[in-house]
């Protein structure tokens, strides 16, 4: 993952990020939500791109207007994630 670029759709009021991919692909995602598990900050975000799939980074939050996504390189920690954005979706 190498550039992350946040913007607000003043018309929607909804977050989109641009994902640049180490392939130079680019896919525009929606933001759905951020979640903590165990202290750490993840998001979750849908992609523009006609798939069921939903994304999950971790979070990082620099400064209001900065931020980054992190890989999750623990499959653990990618499954513990994945079980608390599956139960905070089952409640909604």
């Amino acid at each position: 993952m190498a550039d992350e670029d946040k913007r607000l759709n003043e018309e929607d009021e909804i977050d989109v990020i641009t994902l640049e991919f180490d392939d130079g692909t680019e896919v525009e995602a929606e933001v759905m939500g951020i979640f903590e598990v165990d202290g750490k900050e993840y998001i979750a975000l849908i992609p523009d791109d006609d798939s069921d799939d939903v994304y999950i980074y971790g979070y990082n939050e620099i400064s209001d207007e900065e931020f980054e996504l992190l890989d999750i390189e623990d499959d653990e920690e990618f499954e513990r994630a994945v079980e608390e954005f599956d139960r905070i979706t089952a409640e909604e």
